[in-house]
């Protein structure tokens, strides 16, 4: 079973691109690391910029503007969604407590029965 939708990187450049975002990124985790003498805002900073830093590059190759153009699409349908209503959120949460409610007594009332059974009647422990 071929999946031929699957898109690799084949551009040198983009490899290129896209180890050198990795890069910078570890480079970021290893600057937090190493400037634990520093305040932690210093810190985060480098870390934080690493990684947008890594994003920059990243956005220049092919598959970081695939990347981009997906997640503008993704972010249409989500404004294209029915949400529903405060009210309607509220009567399933209900809904969904209630059920939990009377499952978990079921399953204790099960439990206690199975319980009596195995242990009061059939081997006669209690």
């Amino acid at each position: 079973m071929s999946n031929t939708s699957v898109e690799t990187v084949t551009s040198t450049a983009d490899r290129v691109k896209l180890g050198l975002a990795v890069l910078v990124v570890i480079a970021g985790i290893v600057g937090f690391s190493v400037l634990s003498a520093q305040p932690m805002p210093a810190r985060v900073g480098v870390f934080v910029g690493g990684l947008v830093i890594a994003a920059v590059i990243a956005w220049f190759s092919e598959p970081g503007r695939r990347t981009l153009s997906f997640a503008s699409e993704s972010y249409n349908e989500v404004k294209r969604v029915a949400w529903p209503t405060r009210k309607e959120t509220t009567q399933m949460t209900g809904i969904v407590f209630a059920f939990v409610a009377v499952m978990g007594i079921f399953m204790w009332v099960l439990d206690k029965g199975i319980e009596w059974i195995l242990y009061g009647l059939l081997l006669g422990w209690k």
